[in-house]
Formats: C-alpha cells, sequence, structure tokens
C-alpha cells in the first residue's frame, strides 16, 4: 500500500487506507439502518391496513412516507460507499503530514506499505538508525497511531544483490544484515508508542530486488489494515 508519505498516495492509500477502513465499517452500518427502517416501514404498512379509523390513516400515510423517504436516502448513501469503496485505492486522498513517503495500498491483502530507502534509515553497510532517519519514523508513527492504533505491523528489511565484503566482520550475508535493520526499526517503533505486540521485523535480503540499487536497499512498514 500514491504518495502521502503514510499515506500519501494512508491502505494515491495512510488516508484511502484510513478511509477505505472506515468506508467499510461506514458501509456496514448503514446497510444495518436500511434493514431497521425496512422492518419499521413493514410494521407500518401493516398497521395502515389493519386501521380502520380514519383519523390513524393519515398520521400512519405520514409515517409510511416518512419512511420511504429515509429508505430511500439510506439506499443512496449505501450505493455512493459501494462505489467509493470499488474505486482503486491508491487513488485515495493525501495526508500532508506523511508528505515525501512513498506509499501504496494492496486491497485484496488489506495491506498499507510504507516505504523507506535504506539510505534515509543507515549509512552503508549498517544496521544503526541515522540520527535524520527520526523524522521520518516519527511522521509514521504518527499516522499509524491516529489511523491505525491496535492494527499488525510487518517490518520488512531488503537489500540490493550486492553480496556482503566490507562489513563481513558484521554481517553472514544480505539477509543477516536485512534482518539487523528490520529489527532497529521495529524497535524505533515500539519505543516510541506502538505495541510491541503489533510489530513484527521480517528479513528478505536481496529476494526482491528492485530496478536499482538505491532503489533495493530498502525497509517497508507494511500495515495489516483489514
Amino acid at each position: 500500500m500514491k504518495k502521502f508519505g503514510v499515506i500519501c498516495l494512508l491502505f494515491v492509500g495512510l488516508c484511502s487506507v484510513g478511509c477505505q477502513s472506515k468506508l467499510a465499517e461506514e458501509n456496514e452500518n448503514l446497510f444495518r439502518q436500511n434493514q431497521e427502517l425496512q422492518s419499521k416501514l413493514n410494521e407500518s404498512d401493516a398497521k395502515l391496513r389493519a386501521s380502520a379509523d380514519p383519523s390513524q390513516l393519515a398520521a400512519l400515510q405520514s409515517q409510511v412516507a416518512d419512511r420511504d423517504k429515509a429508505l430511500a436516502d439510506q439506499n443512496a448513501k449505501l450505493h455512493d460507499l459501494e462505489m467509493q469503496l470499488r474505486q482503486p485505492a491508491a487513488a485515495g486522498p493525501a495526508d500532508p503530514g506523511l508528505a515525501g513517503i512513498e506509499t501504496s495500498y494492496n486491497p485484496a491483502a488489506g495491506q498499507l506499505t510504507v516505504n523507506v530507502p535504506g539510505d534515509v534509515l543507515f549509512a552503508s553497510g549498517q544496521a544503526e538508525l541515522k540520527s535524520s532517519a527520526t523524522a521520518t519514523l516519527d511522521k509514521i508513527v504518527a499516522a499509524i497511531k491516529k489511523d491505525y492504533a491496535g492494527k499488525k505491523i510487518y517490518v520488512d528489511g531488503y537489500t540490493d544483490t550486492d553480496p556482503i565484503t566490507k562489513t563481513k566482520d558484521k554481517w553472514t550475508d544480505n539477509l543477516d544484515l536485512s534482518a539487523a535493520r528490520a529489527r532497529s526499526v521495529a524497535a524505533y517503533l515500539t519505543a516510541h508508542g506502538l505495541s510491541d505486540k503489533n510489530v513484527w521485523p521480517r528479513a528478505f535480503g536481496a529476494t526482491a530486488a528492485k530496478g536499482t540499487k538505491p532503489k533495493s536497499r530498502r525497509v517497508e512498514i507494511v500495515v495489516q489494515v483489514k
């Protein structure tokens, strides 16, 4: 899971993501309200047909008309929400608090992914966070706390395909380095307010390299939004 930085694409997904999840919940609520209105409408119709008192007929007819209108309004809202939920999640609104951070949303998996370049986080061959990385990570933490509190979060470390040479004394291979980097980011997230029960570091080494080495060296923070 557009650049809205968790969420400039936040699940253009840190706000279609907040948005997708919230829309789905609202969709369910509207459907339930729809059912309740239909039940009340049927009850009013039954009373209307059973009543022989002319003084009650007008009142019941007015109630039925009001129910009809309310039901039509709910149906219209429900239809609009369904149409929004079918739109590509990547076209969601932006969160200015995450500007400059690459994100994407996978609606099938229900996952919002925040992609942070490794060069932003770490010096070459190292797994200790740069002091300059904290501003980016703080934005991500704030966005997750705001829209995805309690959601499971995977912190995935990746490297390029170059073999470990200069730092062979520290890392056995790229998988080892990616694991250490994922743990460093995960530790920062939990130290700044995210539950360690929800944050899971994972290592992928060079198994998912991208088109360039800088793009391949990255940490992806994957929020399971649904």
